[in-house]
């Protein structure tokens, strides 16, 4: 039976085509009917990775091709979700690499295919986006082979079949140009490439759980990959916890994938990817054995998360007016949740019962989950993300990521002025005689906070701004960040037209007119590094005498839209994110004027701590 079965993950740098790939291959393999209707991209079903067009989640899905039954994984492209890689690559036999034949292979394809190699499954390498007219699909190969050869590959994955596909068309060729219409050349080099699944199903049950789901119905549902054994419907078995403690449960029910859906099965056996119900408490890494013959796999290994943010319960005057779970209890419990099937995320207590302090992989990893909880109705305060610094044989070490920056070619003096600033150190530039440049740089994991937006000014929005971790370096030092002040509300009340029309030459607006504020509410960014209070409820003294200039016309500049990124890249060491399902406010974490710091004795009490 193993023989009919392949298990394959589609791995690569964001927005290289994974998921419309996948699209493609359902809609070619017959899982859906002929008048079934159809959403692009199907296996992105979050709101959130429907809005931003990105996977966050690894999913699986399974098509038929001839017989044979073929497990796909999508896997996230975003190094800040690299974790819900680490673990699908646990679950398959090979790997689909995809890589943009335009773009080359970039930093997060570099991270999946090192981690691919080092459990070494063979891939495929798949040559997307040929139809767009700057593809270069041979000098890309050449690119892919330096970098397999850089990750020290074998001599045997360095014999990989090349596939050249247009997934948006549904096409692969085998070669640039050949007659083929369909994904069936794709499909025929994973039959053959891939290998069946090694396990035994007469062996000692082995299945070890990858991802967790659930169902409204069933409970939680714990998806699993079978990798010795046969499992029945109704079997006592053992889960071996990850502090090794055993504990018998009974299976209620197993399910296998069919395209989208699952079908209810009454056994599953070595190389099959389930998911099994009636197993409460299961957490990811753990194994399913056999009761009587306990025989555990590894448990998974993660990377270590690079970045920390102190989550904190909405203490603001406007607290408790638009979400649902507003205490610590509720935001407790909502982060413990998380952690069943967040496993790169950590969680850690503060000093204090209304903080805690979660450490992730990246700025963005932490905004999809604050977002997340915001919709879910939840109200809370985020403070600056910090790194996370380690002690080794008394020496502080801090996170160094390797930086690309794909900008214009006129605006190379800008980016490497910014980045040596931040303590950026140029490898390599190659320019392709596009017009556009691309730049790597190795640089502290502390530069790259509140780096997006910045460059995305400096280059009127044209940079590509790619970074992945690239090991630890000794502590550079104390390094120059948000250079300007903000301007903060100085009393409660409502934002009126005229009050803003003479704060707005002071700096950025982030407040329009007709907006709640509160005292120490940031209202915006001050062109200078002090902070500045302002009063923006002021109204025009109304008057009976006449004058030429009276009914001059209020023009306002257009306040600056704060997303939740733009926000927390914003603030300061003294600030918070106010985040509530309907508002994000930026505010200080002293709120009184008269009891705040003044910004530049935080910078000097700050230097001299360090």
């Amino acid at each position: 039976m193993t023989k009919s079965i392949r298990n394959i993950a589609i791995i690569a740098h964001v927005d290289h085509g994974k998921t419309t790939l996948v699209d493609a291959m359902l809609r070619q393999s017959g899982i859906f009917r002929a008048n079934q209707e159809l959403v692009e991209r199907v296996m992105d079903s979050n709101d959130l990775e429907r809005e931003r067009g990105i996977t966050i989640l690894a999913k699986n899905t399974e098509i038929e091709y001839q017989g044979t039954k073929i497990n796909i994984v999508d896997t996230p492209g975003h190094s800040d979700f690299g974790g819900e890689v680490e673990r699908a690559l646990r679950m398959v036999d090979g790997v689909l690499v995809l890589v943009d034949a335009s773009e080359g292979p970039l930093p997060q394809t570099r991270y999946v295919l090192q981690k691919a190699l080092a459990a070494k499954l063979p891939p495929i390498m798949v040559l997307n986006k040929i139809d767009r007219p700057d593809a270069r699909a041979a000098e890309v190969l050449d690119e892919i082979y330096d970098l397999f050869i850089d990750l020290d590959a074998t001599e045997d994955q360095l014999d990989f079949p090349v596939i050249y596909t247009n997934a948006k068309l549904g096409v692969a060729h085998l070669k640039v140009g050949d007659d083929s219409t369909t994904l069936q050349p794709l499909f025929e080099q994973i039959v053959k490439f891939i290998p069946p699944p090694s396990g035994d199903p007469a062996a000692a049950l082995q299945i070890q759980v990858t991802n967790l789901d659930y169902s409204d119905f069933l409970g939680r549902l714990a998806i699993a990959r079978v990798f010795g054994g046969t499992l029945l419907r109704g079997t006592e078995v053992a889960i071996v916890k990850l502090d090794g403690k055993i504990q018998p449960t009974k299976i209620t029910k197993l399910f296998t994938f069919r395209g989208l859906e699952r079908d209810e099965a009454e056994q599953v056996t070595a190389g099959d990817i389930v998911a099994i119900a009636g197993v409460e408490g299961i957490q990811i890494g753990e194994s399913i054995t056999d009761l009587a013959n306990p025989v555990p796999l590894e448990p998974l290994t993660i990377d270590e998360p690079t970045l920390t943010m102190v989550f904190t319960i909405n203490t603001s005057p406007f607290a408790g007016r638009e979400g649902q779970y507003v205490t610590s209890r509720d935001l407790r419990a909502r982060l413990e949740k998380e952690l069943l099937t967040n496993v790169s995320l950590r969680v850690e207590d503060t000093g204090t019962t209304d903080a805690f302090r979660v450490l992730g992989r990246g700025e963005l990893q932490l905004a999809i989950l604050i977002e997340t909880m915001r919709r879910e109705g939840y109200e809370l305060m985020v403070g600056k993300p910090e790194i996370v610094v380690r002690t080794e044989n008394g020496r502080r070490l801090e996170p160094l990521e390797l930086l690309i920056v794909d900008c214009p070619e006129n605006f190379i003096g800008i980016v490497m002025e910014l980045l040596g600033n931040r303590r950026g150190e140029m490898k390599k530039m190659v320019n392709h005689n596009s017009g556009r440049v691309r730049m790597e740089f190795s640089i502290p994991s502390r530069g790259l906070i509140g780096l997006r937006s910045q460059l995305m000014t400096d280059t009127r929005g044209t940079a590509l701004i790619h970074s992945l971790l690239e090991g630890w370096t000794e502590y550079a030092g104390d390094m120059a960040m948000r250079l300007t002040g903000a301007l903060v509300s100085d009393r409660s009340g409502v934002s009126t037209a005229y009050a803003i029309w003479g704060i707005q030459e002071r700096g950025e607006m982030f407040v329009g007119p007709a907006i709640e504020v509160y005292e120490g509410m940031i209202l915006g960014e001050n062109a200078r590094e002090d902070d500045m209070n302002v009063n923006v409820t002021k109204e025009k003294k109304q008057t009976n005498m006449r004058s030429s200039s009276a009914d001059e016309a209020i023009r306002l500049i257009p306040p600056r839209d704060m997303t939740l990124e733009k926000a927390i890249e914003f603030i300061a060491d003294d600030e918070f994110v106010e985040v509530t399902p309907k508002s994000i406010r930026l505010r200080k974490k002293v709120l009184d004027a008269k009891k705040r710091p003044k910004r530049w004795q935080e910078i000097r009490a700050s230097t001299e701590s360090a």
